[in-house]
């Protein structure tokens, strides 16, 4: 078995920052869930209630996936991926603890963001993630190998991921984060490796990925009409790029770079392209593209 749904529901809801917001899941059936780390970026899916307030009904013992997309599109549930924060037991219960990202502009918030702004403690939610079955690593894209450096880049999107591997990573890693956020008041505190220095970009304002492709000396371009959001990792190409599956991250920086598309792909560019880096030094993930609403 690989992923598997969870019925949980809300435990604590907490305001990190104007634009991050903190929600703790519990529920019997989190026992079933892989409790073993490091999570790094590991990758889930939640499945929000519909107009109507419900969940759709999976089995879980079966194929989750095609469940859900054989259901009418009003008994789906928008479903959205999300990464873990936290996995806590304490007093004989199992906490699941996700960060999300709030847009303050009405127009601007989907159906994650919204739900998470009003959720409150029993408000029921599917979670779609590892098992005490699932092989280890699947769902991670954070493929260091043996790099001796580390170099993680991202926007608010990427922040919890990002979070989560500074967490993960051995005591003596070396590198640097670069984290764009929306503003001053959006940089948080958590805990980073002594030789692994974080950088935080509030940018007040400014079009989404512009500090992060500034640091980098970079400008960015407009996707073409249809592309797909860029997921390459030395494991997997979204644009169907060969590739080389004897080759793995191997000494030297090892690249992960996450958020909005145009930031990645120029960014991705960048790299592959112009300076050389070989693809197996890097990871590049789209989660979203601006001005289009995200999907599953």
């Amino acid at each position: 078995m690989s992923y598997r749904p969870f019925h949980v529901h809300v435990h604590r809801s907490e305001r990190l920052s104007p634009h991050f917001l903190r929600i703790t899941l519990t529920g019997d059936e989190l026992r079933h869930f892989r409790a073993s780390g490091p999570f790094l970026d590991q990758r889930l899916k939640l499945i929000f209630p519909t107009d109507s307030g419900d969940l759709p009904v999976l089995d879980a013992a079966g194929d989750w996936f095609a469940q859900w997309s054989a259901l009418p599109a009003e008994r789906r549930g928008p479903m959205r991926s999300y990464s873990v924060r936290q996995l806590l037991d304490a007093a004989g219960h199992r906490f699941l603890v996700i960060d999300f990202v709030l847009h303050l502009a009405p127009d601007a918030t989907g159906p994650a963001a919204r739900w998470a702004r009003d959720a409150r403690p029993g408000d029921p939610l599917l979670v779609i993630g590892p098992s005490r079955d699932t092989p280890e690593g699947m769902g991670v894209e954070f493929l260091p190998g043996t790099a001796t450096r580390i170099v993680l880049v991202g926007d608010e999107t990427a922040a919890p991921a990002i979070a989560r591997i500074l967490d993960d990573l051995p005591a003596d890693a070396r590198g640097q984060a670069l984290i764009e956020v929306p503003t001053q008041d959006d940089v948080l505190s958590f805990p980073t490796p002594e030789r692994m220095t974080v950088r935080w970009l509030p940018r007040h304002g400014l079009p989404p990925g512009q500090l992060l492709l500034d640091h980098f000396q970079l400008t960015g371009r407009e996707p073409s009409p249809g592309e797909v959001l860029p997921w390459e990792t030395p494991d997997y190409s979204s644009s169907g790029e060969p590739l080389d599956v004897d080759k793995r991250p191997g000494d030297g920086t090892y690249h992960w770079i996450a958020g909005e598309a145009v930031m990645v792909t120029t960014l991705r560019r960048h790299l592959v392209r112009d300076r050389g880096v070989a693809r197996s030094q890097v990871s590049f993930m789209g989660y979203w593209k601006q001005g289009v609403a995200m999907r599953g």
